[in-house]
């Protein structure tokens, strides 16, 4: 499983980013943003990487203005972390890995007073992305976040909106990446702060991961920013199977 889904990583990173290799590294830019979640590296499974190459990927990083940084998962290259805290990277988090297939999703409840859909017309598309950018604490967003939505969806990726019944104010909001070998990640899950600790990000999963293995998808997984979307994502059917490792060079 953990291989399958660093596999599917590379692979997504190579058709939403510029991607180089740099010896044992995949490393990726996004053109548009510097977000370090937007740009980041991959070993190679098993790599054992040396000086050279790392004070490489550090140039390749610096030279378009982006912070150094690596997320991957830590036992398929047990030999990076240390190579790269030798050259003055610091760990930033270990986040949980998860999975869910098929049969062992686990619906949870909607609010009464919360409707769920998946976006279609270009104002829900807005919509889905508004929420979302105001949810992780970004900036407005931009025809290239609406632009990259758009082609997600339109590749196979899925989305889910969170709104009031009553005024179709939107709330919440969930995205599945674009499938590859039937396999995808549930990311982006976010509720804006007053609508917050009442299901709605629970049911955004479930239905996320519904509409994932009715689209024919066999496995699902995210990673968890911290214990209580572990608990989270637990009653949503989802197990632990390993960790990602996010890990940065350090400020000078």
């Amino acid at each position: 499983m953990e291989s399958r889904i660093q596999s599917y990583l590379r692979f997504a990173a190579s058709k939403q980013r510029d991607t180089q290799q740099i010896g044992s590294f995949l490393a990726s830019f996004n053109r548009y943003s510097a977000n370090p979640f937007l740009n980041y590296a991959i070993p190679n499974d098993a790599a054992t990487p040396s000086l050279t190459e790392i004070k490489a990927l550090i140039a390749a990083y610096e030279s378009r203005g982006r912070k150094p940084r690596l997320e991957y998962i830590a036992s398929l290259a047990p030999a990076v972390e240390e190579a790269l805290v030798t050259a003055a990277f610091t760990v930033e988090g270990r986040l949980p890995l998860m999975i869910c297939t098929p049969g062992l999703e686990q619906l949870l409840p909607v609010p009464s007073d919360i409707e769920l859909i998946v976006p279609v017309s270009d104002a829900e598309i807005l919509a889905t992305v508004t929420v979302q950018n105001e949810a992780y604490g970004e900036s407005a967003p931009s025809p290239e976040d609406i632009k990259r939505l758009s082609n997600s969806l339109a590749a196979g990726g899925i989305a889910v909106l969170a709104r009031v019944v009553t005024t179709g104010e939107p709330v919440g909001v969930g995205v599945c990446s674009v499938p590859i070998n039937q396999t995808t990640e549930i990311a982006g899950i976010g509720v804006r702060v007053a609508f917050r600790r009442r299901g709605i990000a629970g049911a955004l999963t479930t239905r996320l991961v519904q509409e994932a293995f009715d689209a024919g998808i066999t496995m699902a997984f995210l990673m968890a920013a911290h214990q209580e979307e572990v608990r989270i994502y637990t009653r949503s059917g989802f197990s632990t199977i390993g960790e990602i490792l996010h890990i940065s060079l350090s400020c000078k």
